[in-house]
């Protein structure tokens, strides 16, 4: 996108959902972006269904946070950890549809499922909405379509659930970058970025805080060592500084979570070798100067017993999970310019943590 564009300020987005009005979300402001059309669950209407089935063309899908997830008793699609998004089973209202299709139907579903004292009785499986289920904390824990989509209703003082649809070109393709804004105008609607979204909630809110700092001798250098406690999930994350980070130069990066697999047992496979903990330290070590962020993502038994038998990499969300929280770390220890330990994977939305991907630096 043209370094010149401009997005409309914040208020202006969230009033317009306030009202239940659509707005565009993109990722953010590079010409790789992608993007959905979004309305508040709450006020979905025939008319806003049906925009979204005939000019955005994607799957009709109702962002959703976990708390309304067990509240409407919504079991998952499939496992966990084989979803890259958190879909549950899908849903139809239980009385007033028809063939559950229609636009009418789905928004009526929509509305039914946002409502603030929904129940698992006013629902049933399957249908034609499918929702997808935010991480905790929203775009600050991961930089998704889910996230933002239940994130930007809330803060319109909306119920935390939003319908959206990605928006695709004539080809079925995914609608990318300048494309995107040329969309929203021509349809009249506000755009937002991820990435600004991020930022406003930064600006506003804080959900990591720093609660111990302490040295820390290793083989591999005297690191400082900060602690983060993680109120949403009440989790503890630690970050491991060697040297002092220029915010203006690229330092040493690795941000991953301790998995038994990698960082105990060593496995990586046999195409693709890991970073594990004792390698990624020895690196940093050797720079004199970099920064390692363990984060407390805890894996399920079941996780454990998979990726032994399939000998499998990490799974293919973490990187995007992993983004939001990691990021604020980087950033509170003044890393923002980044050589990151790791297999190339596309970010998103990062530039709205102040950080900048240089360099990605795979194992030897």
């Amino acid at each position: 996108m043209s370094a010149a564009t401009v997005l409309p300020p914040m208020a202006d987005v969230l009033a317009a959902l306030a009202a239940g009005q659509r707005v565009v979300v993109i990722e953010d402001e590079t010409d790789e972006a992608t993007g959905c059309v979004l309305v508040a669950a709450e006020r979905a209407g025939e008319a806003d269904v049906n925009f979204m089935a005939a000019q955005a063309r994607g799957l009709v899908c109702m962002a959703i946070t976990e708390a309304r997830r067990q509240l409407l008793q919504l079991p998952p699609m499939a496992a966990l950890h084989r979803q890259r998004e958190r879909y549950t089973v899908s849903i139809e209202a239980a009385s007033g549809v028809s063939t559950g299709i229609s636009a009418a139907d789905r928004a009526l579903t929509l509305r039914v499922a946002a409502a603030p004292r929904a129940q698992p009785r006013d629902l049933v499986q399957p249908g034609h909405i499918f929702p997808v289920v935010a991480q905790p904390d929203g775009v600050l824990r991961r930089a998704g379509f889910a996230e933002a989509c239940s994130d930007l209703p809330a803060l319109a003082g909306r119920v935390a659930a939003g319908a959206y649809a990605m928006v695709l070109d004539d080809d079925g393709e995914l609608l990318r970058g300048p494309a995107l804004l040329a969309f929203a105008q021509c349809h009249g609607l506000p755009a937002v970025s991820i990435s600004g979204l991020i930022h406003h909630r930064l600006l506003t809110e804080g959900t990591l805080r720093r609660t111990r700092s302490t040295e820390l001798a290793t083989p591999f250098g005297r690191f400082t060592v900060h602690a983060y406690h993680d109120a949403p999930v009440d989790a503890l994350h630690l970050a491991l500084v060697l040297g002092q980070p220029d915010p203006r130069r690229p330092v040493l990066t690795r941000v991953q979570a301790v998995e038994m697999q990698r960082d105990v047992l060593g496995f990586g496979t046999p195409a693709q070798p890991a970073w594990n903990l004792e390698r990624s330290l020895a690196r940093i070590g050797a720079e004199g100067c970099g920064v390692l962020v363990l984060l407390d993502e805890r894996e399920s038994p079941q996780q454990r017993l998979d990726r032994l038998e399939l000998m499998a990499a990490p799974a293919p969300a973490f990187a995007q999970r992993a983004l939001g929280v990691g990021a604020q770390i980087l950033r509170d220890v003044g890393a923002h310019k980044l050589r990151l330990l790791s297999h190339p994977v596309p970010y998103r939305a990062v530039t709205g943590f102040d950080l900048e991907v240089t360099e990605f630096v795979p194992p030897c």
